[in-house]
């Protein structure tokens, strides 16, 4: 099995891809291989609502920006998919959710491709917002036809200065048994 991470965090090393790289580490110790990605590094432009992926069948959007096409083929070929965002101005960043739309468009495009994948959101941000932006990345997850497993809470966490967030218990311990269910699921699924 593999796990796809994705940290839409603009900032290296930040809080996002720290929580990122913890689920990673629990998908490993079950024997489930991670990836990370971290948009620090990625340029995806958004969707241009052209259309053109709803007449397509070849898992291809016209707009041709590698790091996008690299990625959703990652995605495809996981069995487990998380994305996680810090707040920005009260909503995931961006970059990740033009990635997640256009995704999202190629995939139903073409037979609903992340149908009954497992995978679910995570927010971090200093103060507040997180809510919104677990929300907001929630649905994403819903009209892909995912399956989404719970926690403890929702899969948010404090945190502003990178590395800030590894003090907030309450966070960690939610992310933690967040990923544990992904696991148990996983192995229900897909084993």
């Amino acid at each position: 099995m593999k796990a796809l991470l994705l940290s839409g965090s603009p900032r290296k090393d930040g809080n996002t891809e720290a929580l990122m790289d913890r689920i990673s580490g629990h998908f490993e110790k079950a024997g489930i291989k991670g990836e990370v990605i971290s948009f620090a590094d990625v340029t995806v432009m958004p969707c241009k609502a052209c259309g053109v992926c709803r007449k397509k069948t070849d898992k291809k959007c016209v707009i041709n920006d590698d790091d996008f096409h690299r990625i959703f083929e990652v995605m495809c070929d996981s069995e487990i998919i998380i994305c996680g965002s810090p707040v920005y101005f009260g909503s995931a960043t961006p970059n990740l959710m033009g990635f997640l739309d256009r995704a999202g468009y190629v995939a139903r495009s073409n037979g609903n491709l992340f149908a009954r994948k497992i995978g679910g959101p995570v927010a971090v941000a200093r103060r507040a917002g997180q809510n919104f932006t677990f929300a907001q990345l929630l649905y994403w997850y819903m009209i892909n036809d995912m399956v989404v497993p719970g926690s403890s809470y929702w899969n948010v966490a404090i945190g502003r200065e990178p590395g800030e967030v590894a003090n907030d218990q309450e966070g960690i311990a939610t992310i933690d048994r967040f990923a544990e269910n992904c696991i148990w699921l996983a192995h229900k699924l897909f084993a």
